[in-house]
């Protein structure tokens, strides 16, 4: 479920070409973008100070709001400025005469320059998400690899394309190169992953996860959700303590409270619906958690001008 918070819907993505030298600041504070080298070679520069090479094959997966600058080299000073809107000019404010459309989605310096890369923004960010894309670095790259390999090639294959349904299909292709590369980098980066990821594996507290994530709004008490695995109470509430650092009714109540933000972000969605699908017998209790544990009121979050504004489907 955390990862499903984390779907692209109507994602900007973009094939850059270029030659030498370029150099582009982004400044639009997304989430996460993915940025995926097809050719040539690139450096990318967070202000958090974070940088990296890519080589051919490589993914980026740069975490925001801080700004970065993706160039052919360290030293060379930004052409064009991109903003939260994707607008292009110069550092001066102009037009960015150096880049033009170069075809469908296709943009550049170069019909045929050296370098080819994937650019895929996620415009819209999440509360369950962002406990995951916080364990990453700034700029988390993930070398090429077969896991991922299949998935770039196949958005690079239909980023170009402008068939009917085409920018669905491109979201839910950026979706697998984005969730291909997180399950490769924190394969290989287990310090940072959440307790959960390695506790998935656990035949027994990795069952209780799931119920918990995929189910918040069933009544779950420690004794039911110790029977679903076959476990003794007390040895359940050990075991998962143990493996998450906080007991079974903090997990619970912790992961409640983060659906029901995100759910928040839903204009169409009440408190009472919202309490619903989370496990609440009223909203009125559902705003008791919720500001004990986020410190302000369901009301007064969905109020903050960061919090997400989607329709329901």
């Amino acid at each position: 479920m955390v990862l499903s918070d984390s779907r692209a819907e109507g994602a900007f993505l973009l094939r850059s070409v270029l030659a030498p030298p370029w150099s582009l600041r982004i400044e639009d504070h997304a989430p996460v973008t993915v940025v995926a080298l097809l050719r040539g070679s690139a450096v990318v520069v967070s202000d958090t100070g974070a940088g990296a090479t890519l080589t051919p094959g490589d993914i980026a997966l740069v975490r925001g709001p801080d700004a970065y600058t993706v160039a052919d080299r360290p030293d060379t000073p930004p052409h064009v400025i991109i903003d939260e809107n994707q607008a292009c000019h110069t550092a001066a404010g102009a037009p960015a005469m150096r880049m033009t459309d170069l075809g469908v989605r296709t943009w550049g310096n170069a019909l045929d320059g050296p370098t080819v890369m994937l650019t895929g923004t996620y415009r819209l960010d999440s509360y369950l998400s962002r406990q995951l894309l916080d364990c990453l670095t700034p700029i988390a790259v993930v070398p090429r690899s077969t896991d991922t390999e299949p998935m770039t090639a196949l958005l690079a294959q239909q980023i170009t394309l402008d068939s009917p349904g085409q920018s669905v299909l491109l979201d839910r292709l950026l979706d697998l190169v984005l969730i291909a590369s997180l399950r490769e980098w924190l394969a290989h980066n287990s310090s940072r992953s959440p307790n959960w990821i390695a506790a998935y594996d656990d035949p027994i507290i990795g069952n209780a996860l799931r119920l918990i994530h995929n189910q918040p709004e069933q009544p779950w008490t420690v004794e039911g959700l110790a029977r679903e695995c076959n476990c003794s109470r007390a040895a359940f509430a050990r075991r998962f303590s143990a493996r998450m650092g906080v007991g079974p009714v903090g997990y619970l109540t912790g992961w409640r409270l983060s659906v029901a933000a995100d759910l928040l972000s839903d204009p169409g969605r009440t408190v009472s619906s919202i309490a619903a699908a989370v496990g609440y017998s009223s909203p009125f209790a559902l705003t008791a958690a919720f500001t004990r544990h986020h410190g302000v009121s369901p009301r007064e979050f969905r109020r903050r001008p960061n919090v997400t504004r989607v329709q329901s489907n």
